[in-house]
């Protein structure tokens, strides 16, 4: 039936069964393709569904071409995937990172790792200290992805877009997607949301709170002489600056660095521009999102052409598939982790996933009002002004990694989730050579307030 006027009810649909596992991942970006691969390391029998062609996300389709947020000072806090990740890149010559020799603060390391993005953005040093942070190529990336989906024995479904959960007596049991073929179910005895929106969760009848913050539309240049444009900066530092500001007003928000280094000779990654006012959960808002970003770099790429030396024979080599969106829903989960938690760097009794210098407890995966869901990535149940701080891409792995094992534990046991020991999953993240947080830096906050939950 239509309402013109309304809204339009549909009859219920009939979704073939087309797939049966322990754990189900909707979402095959880079918190998605961690759970999907820990839990199958760790026994499960695994499913994980992606709406486009390829895997990778916001670090694929989405060319957020940095691995940041990692380090707490000298101390490299994320591990596990995410350096399968870079070692297997760096084996194609497809990622790049300083030695540590050259992680410190110096006019001299600066002028040389600067572009690639690895530098400590939270310090206020002058310059900035280098760090541990690896720039690397996005199609790397989708390889990457399928090599350890494949070898991990993960069933990979792609084209494959979330529709509906499939919820009995207040446990979540699968999932519908429409594709080509029509809908389609796939079940599952636990369900990971990994897709940035918690689209999964909320659906499902998950409490979550709404946020908004930047939306970006990254893209990359090819015919760049980067050292020629160093060399510009370095040697005519006020036109270089007066170039510079000229830029970032036509994109209408950037960092001061809008362009990096790749590891592909003469190509650069602009992270921009940084669009305001942008709802990344409607789609009318995403379309004028798109239409904004692109006319803004074309205007960019023309001026670039006669002003910036280095930028003459620059063009347009190709825009992201997906637009970076920051934040949107926002799970409200068994805790709610807020801005003072991240900034005192709480160490919680059940912390089983670390970022920079930041914990997260493994009942911010938890909804507290659906059974046999986690959710991973982004979305986690964060206030606003806590996600803006620690949503960055290996964070988010190491959050998928803690929650693929922690799914392939309930359904091993035939438990809830939400009964799932913290130190069984911190104990299996350790087997799996990730950090855990298990054992808090020395400048963590430590929380006692809740000693049961690592039970």
């Amino acid at each position: 039936m239509a309402d013109l006027n309304g809204s339009v009810t549909l009859e219920a649909i009939d979704a073939p069964i087309v797939r049966r596992s322990d754990v189900v991942v909707v979402g095959g970006g880079p918190a998605g393709v961690s759970a999907a691969v820990a839990a199958a390391r760790a026994g499960a029998e695994v499913t994980l569904l992606e709406r486009y062609a390829a895997l990778g996300g916001l670090a694929s389709g989405g060319m957020v071409l940095v691995l940041d947020d990692m380090c707490n000072a000298d101390e490299i806090t994320v591990t596990g995937v995410v350096d399968e990740y870079v070692e297997r890149m760096a084996a194609m010559d497809l990622a790049v990172y300083p030695p540590p020799e050259e992680r410190v603060s110096s006019p001299e390391a600066w002028a040389k790792w600067s572009r690639w993005g690895a530098f400590d953005f939270h310090s206020h040093a002058s310059p900035k200290p280098i760090c541990y942070a690896v720039a690397f190529d996005p199609d790397g990336w989708k390889r990457v992805s399928n090599d350890l989906v494949r070898e991990s024995g993960v069933h990979l479904r792609l084209h494959s877009w979330f529709s509906r959960p499939v919820v009995q007596d207040g446990a979540i049991k699968g999932v519908v997607c429409e594709t080509k073929a029509g809908p389609q179910a796939v079940l599952g005895d636990v369900v990971i949301d990994t897709s940035g929106d918690i689209d999964v969760a909320s659906r499902a009848g998950a409490p979550f709170t709404e946020g908004r913050y930047i939306v970006t539309l990254v893209s990359r240049l090819g015919g760049v002489d980067t050292d020629a444009a160093q060399r510009f900066e370095t040697e005519n530092p006020r036109e270089f600056r007066a170039v510079n500001r000229k830029i970032k007003r036509m994109l209408g928000g950037a960092w001061d660095l809008w362009w990096l280094k790749t590891p592909v000779p003469g190509v650069v990654w602009c992270n921009c521009p940084h669009l305001t006012g942008y709802d990344g959960a409607d789609p009318t808002s995403l379309t004028a999102a798109e239409f904004d970003a692109r006319a803004r770099m074309g205007a960019v790429v023309e001026y670039a052409r006669q002003y910036l030396p280095g930028f003459e024979n620059c063009y347009l080599l190709d825009v992201a598939e997906q637009m970076g969106v920051r934040q949107t829903r926002l799970l409200d989960g068994e805790y709610v982790v807020t801005k003072d938690d991240i900034v005192s760097r709480r160490h919680f009794p059940d912390t089983v996933a670390r970022g920079r210098d930041y914990y997260y407890p493994y009942r911010s995966f938890v909804p507290r009002t659906v059974d046999q869901l986690l959710v991973a990535g982004r979305h986690y149940s964060a206030t606003p002004d806590a996600q803006r701080m620690s949503r960055e891409i290996p964070p988010c792995m190491a959050m998928g990694q803690a929650t693929g094992i922690a799914a392939s534990i309930a359904a091993d046991r035939s438990i809830l989730v939400r009964d799932v020991p913290a130190r069984d999953i911190r104990k299996l993240m350790r087997e799996q050579g990730a950090d855990p947080g298990d054992v808090p830096s020395e400048n963590a906050t430590i929380d006692e307030t809740n000693s049961e939950a690592a039970a």
